[in-house]
């Protein structure tokens, strides 16, 4: 009994000598770096995609690392460095110092007029961005857009924020059918531009798009009026943020923008003021 009970404590005091043994190795070796974070950009991180509601493809992104020049300097993929390129490859500035104000959802019996009679009294031509079933309803407001030097944007058929989902051929019988509607109001009109409802881009949508001849046309300055926040702070956002180069989102149709009309009276004085204000080219960049 007595032998049996000396082996079990010498048993005990040998366990607790590995273990603290053990221990006290773990503490004087370094922790391995984790690895396994991963980080999401949410639509929250890009207010430009702010009134994106359609689920569509997710791209892969790829972070690359400069490589290095002369020197040990390092060399900058030029395309990040081109502020003129915006998400998978769509325009996002003028290239220049001027500004250009795009208007979407078009054209409206109620609002287009106004949006053009106050354009016509600041001596400023502007980008609309038009849905094709609109142009079909109010063929004339068409006519008078381009009567009056503005440039045209095709803004597929209706407003399918969903599009670049779609099949191809899909996408090529929307996009047709919207240029058909605009050149039955305007035979010759050029269309030069593509601009995807909700700035939904996909390569698919993106492909048609270039086949077809149109440039896709994004923005880099959204204040949101789609949101229809009252003329004052649509303003705001407008002469506060824009830049050299800007290329701002605005809506004369798709709902109540009267406020956007009438945000117009304090943005086109103060824009005219610092820079040039002027359409996109009618037949692309």
């Amino acid at each position: 009994m007595g032998a049996a009970r000396a082996v079990g404590i010498i048993t005990l005091v040998v366990t607790a000598v590995l273990g603290s043994a053990y221990l006290l190795g773990r503490s004087l070796v370094p922790d391995a770096s984790r690895n396994d974070t991963a980080v999401t950009a949410t639509g929250a991180d890009h207010p430009e995609y702010a009134d994106q509601s359609a689920a569509i493809d997710a791209e892969p992104v790829t972070t690359r690392t400069p490589a290095a020049g002369p020197s040990g300097s390092q060399r900058i993929d030029e395309q990040e460095q081109d502020p003129t390129v915006g998400p998978m490859g769509t325009r996002v500035s003028t290239g220049t110092a001027a500004v250009a104000l795009t208007f979407d959802d078009g054209p409206h019996p109620d609002y287009t007029p106004q949006v053009l009679a106050i354009l016509r009294e600041y001596h400023v031509t502007a980008t609309f961005c038009v849905v094709g079933k609109n142009a079909q309803a109010y063929p004339w407001l068409v006519e008078q857009i381009v009567a009056e030097g503005h440039t045209l944007c095709n803004h597929s058929w209706d407003h399918d924020v969903a599009l670049g989902a779609r099949s191809s051929e899909w996408i090529r019988a929307d996009l047709m059918r919207t240029s058909e509607a605009i050149r039955a109001a305007v035979p010759d009109a050029p269309i030069a531009w593509y601009r995807q409802p909700g700035g939904a881009w996909t390569y698919s949508v993106i492909s048609v798009s270039r086949d077809l001849g149109m440039a896709p046309l994004h923005w880099n300055l959204d204040p949101s009026d789609w949101r229809a926040p009252g003329a004052t702070r649509i303003a705001a956002s407008v002469v506060n943020g824009v830049r050299p180069g800007s290329i701002v989102l605005l809506h004369d149709a798709g709902g109540d923008r009267q406020g956007t009309v009438d945000s117009l009276y304090r943005i086109l004085p103060e824009l005219a003021g610092r820079f040039e204000v002027q359409a996109l080219p009618p037949r692309g960049l």
